[in-house]
């Protein structure tokens, strides 16, 4: 099945492809997710504005990645969550919890769809989080998860 990309898929492609890839996986996880739309002759000119969008956000060359990357990893970022007794959090921190830490301690803007989480974070302590910054430059994050 013939789709275009809405947002940024691992292994797959970014905002604004055009790509190919089976049935299954696009009408149970990609669409039904908001990750892509069927493609169609209309849908033709949603790509472009995609495309547009897309080229706002990114950073451009790999040497503002890298400028980036080092305000980044300098950077030690504290988080504060409701946890129980045994330091389990109540839930877990998103993506979008880890933008706003890194924006409010004084870090650059990143969008919380470039943020990689090997896997859930749903204990207190410290953990390490990746920023895709550009298609070769990934950033390291040091986060502190504290009680609240």
């Amino acid at each position: 099945m013939k789709i275009i990309l809405t947002n940024e898929v691992s292994g797959l492609g970014a905002a604004g492809d055009v790509v190919e890839v089976r049935d299954g996986y696009a009408r149970n996880y990609l669409v039904p997710r908001g990750f892509a739309i069927r493609w169609t002759k209309g849908g033709e000119k949603d790509v472009e504005q995609i495309r547009r969008a897309r080229k706002i956000r990114e950073i451009a060359t790999i040497e503002q990645a890298n400028e980036v990357k080092g305000r980044l990893e300098g950077l030690r970022v504290g988080l504060t969550v409701r946890a129980g007794d045994q330091g389990r959090l109540f839930g877990s921190v998103t993506p979008a919890d880890i933008a706003d830490a890194i924006k409010a301690s004084g870090g650059p803007d990143v969008d919380k769809r470039r943020i990689e989480l090997g896997s859930p974070i749903k204990s207190l302590g410290a953990h390490q989080v990746s920023v895709r910054l550009h298609a070769d430059v990934d950033a390291k994050v040091d986060v502190e998860v504290a009680a609240a």
